[in-house]
Order: C-alpha cells, then structure tokens, then sequence
C-alpha cells in the first residue's frame, strides 16, 4: 500500500485528530478535531508535513500524491455537490499553511481558488449576485499573483484605490460588479506586464501552484526568522489544508472574524474579538478596513453570535485552554475555520493559568507548563509613570501591553539596521509578515490601521513587544517621513512613547515605574517554587538591585562585582591612585581610602539580603579600565594627586596590554598585588562582622576570578584565610564563609579536579567561558554573528543561549571532576544564560544546586527551573493528562 500523505476532514467523514499536529499541522489537526466532536467546519483535506519535508529537500513531490488528492477532491465535490473547475455550482477552495507549532501571519494563504473567468460568471449565477463574484475573483487574483507569481499586492492595492477615486467611493463594498470586473481585467494587465506570464485559467494548474507556495513560504526570511525566534526547529515543515470555501461576503447576513475565548492582553474570561460585516477574512487580519467588536455581532448577526459563543465554550472546555478562533458566516450559517491555543501575553497567560486551577480545568503542575518562562519578562518591565505629565497625540487601541519609548521610523529595514544599537519604535499604517525583521528588534510597534486581532497586534503580543493599533487621527506622510496627529508633527528620528496598556501615543520620551507583581504571579510561582530544584540567586552589585532581586523571589547574590563598585563618585581616583602607585606603601595609602568604601557597600548588601548566601568576586577586569584615556582626563588626575602630567601619561601608557581581556586580570591581579586582595577580604569580613552584631544573617562566599591553575586559587585562598583569621581575632567574632573559584577557562573546567582541592564552590562564569571556548569577543562578534545564526553555522548566539556542544561539555566535564573530589562541592551559574530558559534545563540537567542571572530575570529563571524538573518527573512517571504532554513537548 502506498504511503499516506492526505487526510480527509468534515462531513461526517472525518480521518484525523488533534493528537496529530506533527503530521498535519495545527491547522489540519485542529479543522479535524472540530469536525469529529461536531463543530461546523467547511470540509477538505490536509497534506501532510512529510511531504512538505520530502518536496523542499529533494524538489518533488512523493508518488502516490497526485492520485491522492485527485480522489479528496472528489469526496469534496460529492460532500459539496459542487464541482472544481467547472459546472452550475463552482467548488471554490482555500489553500491554507499549518506548521504544528503556530506562527501567526509567517506564512502563505490563498483563498477563492478555482476562480476564472467562466467560473466567476457561474458563481455569479448560482448566488445571485454578481458584485460577489467579481469582488472574490479579484481577490483571488491579487492573493494568488502576490503569493504564486511574485507580483506584490501593494501594486493591486494601487489600482483598486485609483478604481475608488474615480468612482468617488471610499470603501471596496460601494463598488459594482461591473467595477469589479473591470479591476480583475486590470490586475490581470499586471499580472501579465510584472510577471511575464498569463495569470492561470486551469483550476488544477492553480491548486498546484498554490501547494507549492505554500509549502515554499515554509523557507521565507520572515518563517525562518520567526522559528529562530521562538525556538521552532526547521526541520519540521507545514502542512497544507484545502478547505471549501465559505463566503463572508456574500451581504449584510454575511461575515468574518476572529474570536478569543479569553482577552489574550489580560486574561479576562470572555469572548473577545472582531468581526467585520460582507467581509472575508483577510480583511480582519490585514487592517484594511476597521473592525467591529465581537460583541456587536450579537446586535448584526444575533443567532450566528450565539451559534459562536456556544462553539468557543465547547472548544475551551474540549482543550481545556484558551482558544484562537477564526470563523465566517456564510448567508446566516457558521463555520470555524481554525481552532489552536491562543497567543497571549505574559500577564494574560498567568491570570488565565491560576484562573484554570480555579476552575478545575487543569492541575497546578499543568498551570506551571502552561506559561512559557520568556513570558513573564513582559510582566516585570517597568511602566509609564502615572504622575509624568504627557502630552498624547493619539488614543488608539491597545493592542499589546507595557511601555515603550523610542525613536520614529517608519520602515522596517530602516528598523533592522537601527533597532540593534538604539531604541526605535516601528510606525506603519498596517504591518504585514514582510514587516517581521523590523519588529522584531523595534521596542514598540504603532499602526495607523487595524484592530486587536491584526497583524501587528498578534505579532507583537506573541514577542511580548508593546503596541498600539489602529490610531485612525494620525495622518502618516511616507514620502516626508512624518506623521501629524494633535496639531504636531513628528519626524523620522523624533522620541515617542507607547502606552500598550491603555493605547495612548505620547510625544517624547517618558518616564517608568517598576510594576508591582500580582497575587496570580505569587500564586503560579509559589507552585513553581514547589517543583524546582534548582536554586536561583541574582547578580547584583549594590543594595538597591538586591532588594529588587529579593521582591522577585531571589535566593542569595550568586555574583556581586566589586569593581562596578569602583565608578561611584569619587572612589575612581582612589582607584587610579592604587593602579599608579610607585612603591607597595603608596598603594597602601590609597588601599585605605577604598577599604571604608568597601566595607559600607558590602554592609548594604548583606542587610538586603539578610539570611541568603552573598557571593562576592574580587578584583577582575584589566586595570587599564580604571584609568584615564584621553589627555584632558590625564591632566585633571595629575592635577588631583600632585603630579606631573607628562609623567603620569608614561605612568598610564605602562599599563596599556594589547589583548587586556586575556592578560593582567581576575586572580593575576591579586597574584601581583596581594595586597588588593587583602584589603577586599578585610572590607568582607568586617562588613560581614558588623552586621552580624546588627542580628543580621550573612554568608559570604568570596570568589577568586580566572583561576587557571590550583596553585593560583591555592595562594590566593590563603591570603582570603589569613584575612578572616584576622578580622575575627580582632573583633572577637566570627562569621562562617566559603572560598571557591570562578570556572571561566578551558584549563580550569579540564583539570577542575586539582583545582577542587582548594575550592569550595564553583561558579561558571559562563560568558568568559563562551569567550575562550569560541575565541570570540562579545564586544565584537556582534558584526557577524547574526549571519553565523541566520545562516545556520550557529543554531544561537552562544552568548545568549548556551553553547551545549562545546562550553555544555565543559560545564558538565568541571562538574563531574570536581565532585569527583568534593563530594558536596558547590555548584553554581553566574553568567547571564542563568536566565536563559533553555540554557536553565541544561544546567538542571547537569546537576548544578543554583542559577545566578540580573534581577529582572530571576522569575523567568525560577519559572524555567520548574519546568525542567516537571519534564523529569514526566519523563520517568509519564505526563498525567494529554494536556501536560502537550505542554511538556511545547516546552
């Protein structure tokens, strides 16, 4: 027998269901599973991914397809009485994507496919209405040229604005029939003038080249971008659905939209959408025109309306999740049109998360998987401030929330270039898939067109990115590149914030506040407390950032760097005075200065972060980064302690290293001037001292940073040891504390059992390690390194998401030799991917005991933790319910 490669849907004849979106994508799995439980769908059939794999890797499709669905379109004719290609009733289809994991708007759709000439006119017989026909034509023809043939459908939307102007209308429904078969003849001109080629009269020849566009749209720019992005593997392909077609514009007892079961911007629990009246779908999404709430259907289309709100109740109580709907109503009848789980935002997922535990839809331990660890980024950024005053050019819709400022630009190549060093906020009067590379680097997006359920709004919902949609009172001038909106007029370049929140638009840049958790966020991560097993400590430098640490549920500092403590005030003379010091009792004297610093800083954290360990890393970066550059700084510091400028410019110049980030720093330093080191342990310790006599709890771990050898860790652990033996003879008080060592070079990861002996803990400085393990150079790999991922030479950039391959294996290679000497030899992640979600499951996997990461990611890695643990238990006792398998595979 044959493979497989088509499935049937509707009709009562219904071959697949939702546990197969790996082989017919979201779309088809979901048409399928709403057709068996009795949802009304138009019927059809899927093709499967596999042969999406099979055509885009060898260029062909497999044998046995074209029979098979030769013979699915005969069970549509027959289901339909409808005939494709021909006869009194038309079969007219759509050809729809469907990969298994959404991506909304990244790839290709074509709808009223079968349409020519002859079959128009036998459409607009058998309906009655001519200007129906005609206006489904015509865009059959801009849809399938835009998507098939490479003629842009901006050149279509040209000519139907000229056919408006000379008819003097403003809306594509004033048109008549005749207008419309005119502007099909027109776009056909174009078709044949841009293209070179006829547009296709065989319905057969058009259904081909439809899948194979489809399929094709798979490997666009705009697909792979959004994969990279959401962490979708290439590999797997789309699927294609052929639906018949249902009409929503086929008059006022006709339409189209799309439905949320739940507001996907907040998680309210209730309907929440847009229709449009005599519309087809790609009117809602696209912006082209303005929408009407879901909730004015029931006053339009009263018994549709409730038909819809009994089938979303019946889909979310079937997926016990919230639900993404696509429906038309064709002459006073409903049809879904998709089905899948809602995109929402961070704030949406955790209300409606908790709220389903509530409910008793889904357990706790479902509610934990049920929201992605990147969504609650969108949670804890901060806000516009209440009390700034704000001069609001426009009050639009809030299509995504949270603040956003930046400056002008309004096209998304321009984004692309500048979004990467400075913060832009993309201006469009409605965006589309080509606009996703500007997106996706701008800090905001603003619309002059659409609705909440738009592209732009998705799109920027799904990214957690701020926008705001359809501000209809801005006036957008491309060719001056300005828009006016309130009497002022904005130009490329100027500042603008976004209110995402409640959809203003505000000239300028404006302040934020920090947001407050909600008691839904506390709920949902008390339970993902409950299932973690790693640890998660912040990185945090001064008292202030501990205590924004401590409220986002931190567990201890896993890195406090002593030398951003240096750039304070006054104190980088007293640095650069210790640098420049002729003789050991010069640097004493300015060693004397620091250590009052020193020691009150440390004070502050402790006090914050009373109870939980405090690690703190000694002395690290070069010293050429302490001194000063140019020659007025150099006068000014001469000036300041005394001496002569030309000498103190030789002084500087001794210090200049020509590759400083792999030379005199981190524990050479101290090897060098032990003395640093000393007076850095003393300021610990009698900080640590001085609390504790406050009732403070401390626990002080002090790091020795780019040890390659034992023996550096060996000699400077003893300078540590002496110090505290010291401190704690003189106060007549001790304080119980750990010495370990940051793993940041290859040699240290690869004889980490020698140099375990003298640690008590190891943290990976992952950062350093991706930097020795490449060769590269953070600060500079950023000019090629997008092109190593875009073009796969790289799946990440290995400094935001870990390099599991190659730094990976040394991660778990230090581990594994280090507790091969110290049985509970600590071990910790002080780099930034600790809040990487991904790069967390690894270092669960590994066995650390903590991740370390900034503040505001500390829930995100909280949340990525329990996720790791839960795909461990999964994987030894199996997923409870369909649901958490789902979830767990999502993740």
């Amino acid at each position: 027998m044959a493979d497989r490669y088509v499935y049937f849907f509707g009709a009562g004849e219904t071959e697949g269901s939702r546990d197969m979106k790996d082989l017919l994508g979201g779309k088809g799995a979901g048409l399928a599973e709403m057709a068996r439980i009795g949802v009304p769908v138009p019927p059809g059939f899927t093709i499967t991914t596999e042969v999406c794999r099979l055509y885009l890797h060898g260029g062909r499709y497999p044998d046995g397809l074209r029979e098979q669905v030769d013979a699915a379109l005969a069970r549509l004719e027959r289901a339909t009485d409808k005939r494709f290609g021909g006869g009194e009733a038309p079969l007219l289809v759509s050809v729809r994507s469907g990969a298994a994991f959404s991506m909304p708007g990244m790839m290709d759709t074509i709808l009223n496919l079968g349409l020519n000439d002859r079959t128009a006119e036998a459409l607009a017989a058998a309906s009655g209405d001519a200007r129906f026909a005609f206006d489904s034509y015509r865009r059959f023809v801009q849809m399938y040229a835009d998507v098939v043939m490479g003629v842009h459908a901006d050149q279509f939307e040209r000519l139907l604005e000229d056919a408006k102007h000379r008819r003097g209308v403003t809306l594509d429904t004033e048109l008549s029939a005749d207008d419309l078969r005119a502007l099909v003849a027109e776009f056909k001109a174009l078709v044949r003038t841009r293209s070179g080629k006829d547009f296709p009269e065989d319905p057969q020849d058009q259904l081909w080249g439809a899948i194979a566009a489809v399929f094709g749209s798979w490997d666009t720019p705009r697909a792979k971008a959004y994969r990279r992005i959401n962490n979708i593997s290439d590999s797997l392909g789309t699927a294609v659905s052929v639906c018949s077609m249902v009409f929503g514009n086929m008059g006022d007892d006709s339409g189209t939209g799309v439905a949320f079961t739940r507001d996907p911007s907040t998680g309210e629990p209730r309907l929440y959408g847009e229709f449009l009246v005599n519309a087809q779908g790609e009117d809602v999404v696209a912006g082209i025109r303005d929408p009407l709430h879901i909730d004015g259907m029931e006053q339009a289309l009263p018994a549709s309306f409730h038909e819809l709100v009994a089938a979303a109740r019946l889909l979310e109580d079937h997926y016990r999740d919230a639900q993404d709907l696509e429906f038309t109503v064709e002459k006073g009848r409903l049809y879904l049109l998709q089905t899948r789980n809602a995109k929402r935002t961070g704030r949406a997922a955790v209300r409606m998360a908790v709220e389903m535990v509530d409910e008793g839809r889904i357990t706790p331990e479902e509610a934990v998987l049920r929201v992605a660890p990147e969504q609650l980024d969108q949670l804890l950024h901060p806000m516009i401030d209440p009390s700034a005053p704000v001069r609001v050019l426009s009050t639009a819709l809030p299509a995504s929330p949270g603040a956003a400022s930046g400056r002008v630009v309004f096209n998304p190549d321009e984004a692309a270039e500048r979004g990467p060093h400075e913060p832009v906020i993309l201006v469009r009067r409605e965006t589309s898939p080509e606009d996703f590379h500007g997106m996706v680097v701008s800090q905001g997006i603003l619309t002059c067109r659409g609705g909440m359920t738009s592209h732009a709004a998705v799109v920027a919902r799904g990214m957690g990115k701020c926008c705001v949609a359809g501000a209809g009172d801005i006036v957008m001038d491309e060719a001056r590149r300005t828009f006016s909106a309130a009497g002022e007029t904005v130009r490329e370049g100027d500042w603008i914030t976004l209110d995402g929140s409640t959809g203003r638009v505000i000239l300028g840049k404006v302040p934020t506040v920090e947001p407050e958790p909600t008691p839904d966020f506390e709920r949902l991560m008390a339970w993902a407390d409950g299932f973690r097993r790693l640890r998660v400590r912040t990185n945090a430098d001064t008292p202030h950032d501990s205590v924004v640490a401590r409220r986002f549920g931190a567990e201890g500092i896993g890195l406090c760097r002593t030398e951003h403590m240096f750039f304070e005030g006054d104190r980088i003379d007293a640095v650069r005075e210790m640098i420049l010091a002729d003789s050991g009792a010069q640097r004493a004297i300015a060693l004397a200065k620091l250590l009052p610093m020193q020691r009150a800083d440390f004070e502050g954290i402790f006090r914050a972060m009373d109870g939980l360990p405090v690690t703190i890393r000694l002395l690290d970066p070069p010293l050429h980064e302490f001194l000063p550059h140019g020659p007025a700084e150099i006068r000014d510091l001469a000036r300041k302690l005394g001496q002569d400028p030309i000498r103190l410019r030789e002084q500087v110049e001794r210090h200049h290293e020509a590759n400083p980030m792999l030379g005199h720093r981190g524990c050479r330093l101290g090897i060098s001037f032990p003395d640093i080191t000393w007076m850095q342990a003393q300021a610990i310790f009698e900080a640590a001292v001085n609390v504790q006599a406050e009732g403070i709890t401390v626990f002080p771990e002090i790091m020795i940073p780019l040890v390659a050898t034992a023996e550096e860790l060996a000699r400077q652990r003893k300078v540590v040891d002496d110090v505290a033996h010291e401190v704690f003879f003189q106060c007549d008080a001790k304080v119980d504390y750990l010495v370990g060592t940051m793993i940041e070079l290859p040699r240290a990861a690869l004889t980490a059992d020698r140099i375990a002996e003298h640690a008590q803990f190891f943290s990976f400085g992952t950062n350093d390690l991706t930097q020795t393990t490449f060769g590269l150079s953070r600060d500079d790999a950023g000019r090629f390194l997008p092109e190593y991922v875009g073009s796969g030479i790289l799946p990440d950039d290995p400094f935001q998401t870990l390099d599991i391959d190659g730094v990976g294996r040394l991660v778990e290679t230090a581990s594994r030799l280090g507790r091969g000497v110290v049985a509970d030899l600590k071990l910790g992640v002080c780099g930034e991917h600790g809040g990487d979600p991904r790069s967390v499951t690894f270092f669960h996997q590994v066995g650390l005991d903590y991740v370390s990461c900034s503040p505001y990611r500390v829930p995100v890695a909280r949340l990525a933790a329990a996720h790791a643990a839960l795909a461990d238990r999964k994987r030894t006792t199996g997923p409870a319910t369909p649901l958490e398998a789902e979830a767990l595979a999502a993740d």
